[in-house]
C-alpha cells in the first residue's frame, strides 16, 4: 500500500521540485525521493544533476520543473538569486500551476521574502521562507531543523514534503519570520565560536587542556552547540570539515548586522562580532570551513 500524506492523498500524487542540488539541496531531494514523492531536480552543474539522478530524482529544465511541481524547494546562495528564480520570465511565478508553493530554504532576507510572498499570492501561489539548520549532514540524514515564515494554509499544503526532509519544523510567524530567526541563530553561532575560542585560550594558558575544560562547560551553564558539537566534531580533532564555509557564515553575520541597522537596534557586542568576521577575510579564505575562525582567534 502506498504511503499517504495523512489526508488520504498518496505521496505519489504530489510532485516536489528541488532547485539547487548542492550539498544541501541534494540531500533534500534524495530524502524526498526515498519517501515516495515524485521528485524533480534542477542545477546548473551536470555533476550534481547526475548525483541526484542516481538517488531517483528526475532532472528537468528549470521552467519545466516549475510547471510540473506542486511544491518547489529551493536551496540557493543569496536572496538575489532566489528573487531571480522566482521572478524570471520562465520562473516560478510565470510557470507554476495554481496552488503551488515555493519553499525557500536559503539563508535569505526577510524583506525579499515578504515581497515575493505578496507577488506569489497575486498569482494564486504560495511562498514560504524556511531556512534550515543542521548542515549537509542534516540534509543527507533528513534531520534538519526548519525555521518557517509564511501563511499557515501554505504551510499545511507543503507539510508532508517538509516532513520528508526535516526532523523539526518551527513556524515562527508570517512571511520573512523564518529569515529573521535564521539570522539571529547564525549570529549567535558566529559569536559563540569567538567566545568559546577565547575561553579555550584562557583555560590552556592557565594549564587546563581544552578537552578537559569543555567537558566541564558542557556539563554546566556555559555550554552551547559550539562547545558541545563544533569543538569535539570539527575543531579539537583538526577536521574542519563541517561542510559550511567561512564565506557563508560571513554572509549570514553581515546580513544579521544589516538587519539590525534596518530596524534601528543598537547591538554593540554583535557589531564587534560582525567586524571580527568581516576582518577574518584577510586571513581565512571564503572556501575554508567556518570553524577555522577559532584559529584566527588563537593568534597571540
Amino acid at each position: 500500500m502506498p504511503q499517504s500524506t495523512g489526508k488520504g492523498i498518496p505521496l505519489s500524487a504530489l510532485t516536489i521540485g528541488v532547485v539547487g542540488l548542492g550539498r544541501m539541496g541534494l540531500g533534500m531531494a534524495a530524502n524526498a525521493a526515498a519517501r515516495g514523492f515524485r521528485t524533480l531536480g534542477s542545477d546548473p552543474s551536470p555533476e550534481r544533476v547526475a548525483l541526484a539522478q542516481a538517488k531517483g530524482v528526475v532532472a528537468l529544465r528549470l521552467a519545466d520543473l516549475f510547471a510540473a511541481s506542486d511544491v518547489v524547494i529551493a536551496s540557493l546562495p543569496t536572496a538575489d538569486v532566489v528573487a531571480t528564480v522566482v521572478e524570471a520570465p520562465d520562473g516560478f511565478l510565470a510557470k507554476a500551476p495554481e496552488g503551488a508553493v515555493f519553499v525557500d530554504t536559503s539563508t535569505s532576507e526577510a524583506g525579499v521574502s515578504r515581497r515575493l510572498a505578496v507577488l506569489a499570492a497575486e498569482k494564486g501561489l504560495g511562498f514560504i521562507d524556511a531556512p534550515v539548520s543542521g548542515g549537509p549532514a542534516g540534509a543527507e540524514a533528513g534531520t534538519l531543523t526548519m525555521m518557517i515564515g509564511g501563511e499557515a494554509g501554505h504551510l499545511a499544503r507543503v507539510l508532508p514534503a517538509l516532513e520528508a526532509i526535516s526532523a523539526k519544523r518551527l513556524h515562527v510567524g508570517g512571511p520573512g519570520a523564518g529569515n529573521v530567526a535564521k539570522l539571529v541563530n547564525n549570529l549567535l553561532v558566529g559569536a559563540h565560536l569567538l567566545t568559546v575560542s577565547e575561553a579555550v585560550r584562557l583555560s590552556e594558558a592557565a594549564g587546563v587542556p581544552a578537552a578537559d575544560v569543555l567537558a566541564v562547560v558542557n556539563a554546566a551553564s556555559g555550554r552551547s552547540a559550539v562547545s558541545e558539537v563544533n569543538y569535539p566534531r570539527w575543531v579539537l580533532n583538526g577536521g574542519f570539515d563541517s561542510g559550511f564555509t567561512m564565506g557563508l557564515m560571513r554572509k549570514d553575520v553581515r546580513l544579521a548586522a544589516a538587519l539590525a541597522t534596518e530596524v534601528g537596534v543598537d547591538l554593540p557586542v554583535s557589531d564587534l562580532v560582525a567586524r571580527i568576521w568581516a576582518d577574518s577575510a584577510a586571513l581565512i579564505a571564503d572556501g575554508e570551513d567556518f570553524n577555522r575562525i577559532v584559529e584566527d582567534r588563537q593568534a597571540p
